[in-house]
């Protein structure tokens, strides 16, 4: 479940908290948590296009139905993002080959997206095992708090970009108290001996997490003062980042860029489908507790709701996506399609059993919906039925886990995700 800091961080102010504290708490008490009162729904067919036709090969997946549902998502959901900046450039301004007591190389990186100083920018955070053989598979995620929340190494660049209220934040800026505050979701040390690498950036360099009608982050560069229904949002913009994230990797001769995993958590789990969905470099999906507008079904209307969300978070999703408050059996698509778009590739989903307003059920089901593409296209899709127990989990090409506990990004999913990876890779 969303927590309440969760929510007010993002709208990028600290008034009025007792009013929206208690509209979160009216949201989530007000939302469905009973089965029985699931609506009635009908799944679009991944496998049957809009005109009627049956998609009964791989080639007409590919060629036909895969980018009919994947232009469904950017007008109705998404958006549309803009292509590769020509002009991208990338600094290494941080290169130290005996980080963490020498037992990995940390490299920072800033990503210009226009190639000027002045213009929009990320920072990349990367660890390399020293151990290990190179180039190294890796892991590429967004981060909630910066690069320097994620592990008590000093030699982390201390973010300077608007940050949400919380620990060693002060007027929305990072101080050295925010330092490792994050440092339980990003396990470095145990995804160091398992032989991957992992890649970082803070979300806010792309895009900050709240709504002005998207003049800050990338929008204002690239949209070039035009809006329209279908503009990408603040995910897509997320999602682009990921990719140009991807882009740098590709350079970096000590990554093997064929094994890059995109991760993503809550809304950043969102934002990891999408990306995966996007771009097709990415070798491996994972989505973690991503919810509504994530793996979960949007037509259960169960937990948080296409309503709610963007009631909540109106920067999230483009414009046309509000037709569907409250009427989300009229979207032509639903999130089963999103993970059927990152075929064959793997795709891993992974839910919580606190974590109810995600919908944990929700997300299985997508995987299962999913789960005929992946067979059309020669892969073994996903090996259950029924939703697994507690902390059991399922891997074919589709993998999926409830684990105890609550909305988090927790060492266990990471063993999870990395033996996927193992699996996928054909690493012992």
């Amino acid at each position: 479940m969303m927590q309440i800091g969760e929510f007010l961080g993002t709208l990028g102010v600290v008034v009025a908290i007792l009013p929206l504290a208690l509209a979160v708490s009216d949201a989530e008490a007000g939302a469905n948590y009973d089965e029985a009162k699931v609506p009635k729904y009908t799944l679009p067919d991944p496998l049957v296009m809009q005109d009627g036709t049956k998609v009964t090969s791989a080639e007409l997946w590919r060629t036909k139905r895969r980018p009919e549902i994947l232009e469904l998502f950017r007008t109705h959901v998404y958006g549309r993002s803009p292509a590769k900046p020509e002009g991208m450039t990338f600094k290494v301004f941080d290169n130290e080959a005996k980080a963490l007591d020498g037992k990995a190389t940390r490299r920072q990186v800033t990503v210009l997206f226009t190639g000027k100083d002045d213009g929009p920018k990320m920072d990349i955070l990367l660890y390399l095992p020293n151990d290990a053989k190179k180039p190294v598979p890796a892991f590429l995620l967004l981060n909630f708090q910066g690069n320097h929340a994620t592990n008590p190494d000093p030699g982390i660049k201390l973010s300077t970009s608007w940050m949400r209220p919380g620990k060693g934040m002060v007027n929305n800026k990072a101080t050295d108290e925010a330092r490792a505050a994050a440092s339980s979701r990003f396990p470095i040390g145990r995804i160091l001996a398992r032989g991957y690498a992992l890649a970082t950036v803070y979300y806010g360099d792309i895009d900050p997490d709240f709504h002005d009608g998207f003049k800050n982050g990338v929008h204002p560069t690239f949209d070039q003062g035009k809006r329209e229904a279908d503009s990408w949002a603040t995910i897509a913009a997320w999602a682009w980042g990921l990719s140009r994230a991807l882009d740098y990797l590709e350079t970096d001769k000590d990554i093997d860029a064929r094994h890059v995993a995109v991760l993503g958590h809550s809304r950043l789990g969102k934002t990891s489908l999408w990306a995966g969905a996007e771009d097709e470099r990415f070798a491996i999906v994972i989505s973690n507790d991503s919810g509504c507008g994530g793996a979960a079904l949007s037509r259960r209307a169960f937990g948080e709701t296409v309503a709610r969300i963007n009631t909540s978070f109106p920067h999230w999703f483009c414009d046309n996506y509000k037709k569907y408050n409250g009427k989300e059996d009229e979207c032509p698509v639903d999130q089963h399609e999103l993970i059927a778009l990152a075929a064959p590739r793997p795709v891993y989903v992974a839910s919580a059993q606190k974590d109810q307003w995600a919908d944990p059920k929700g997300e299985f089901l997508s995987c299962l919906h999913a789960d005929p593409v992946y067979r059309l296209l020669g892969a073994d899709g996903l090996p259950a039925k029924e939703m697994p127990g507690l902390d059991t989990p399922v891997m074919g090409t589709l993998g999926y886990h409830i684990r105890t506990g609550g909305h988090d990004l927790a060492a266990y999913d990471w063993d999870r995700y990395m033996d996927f990876a193992d699996k996928h890779y054909g690493r012992k």
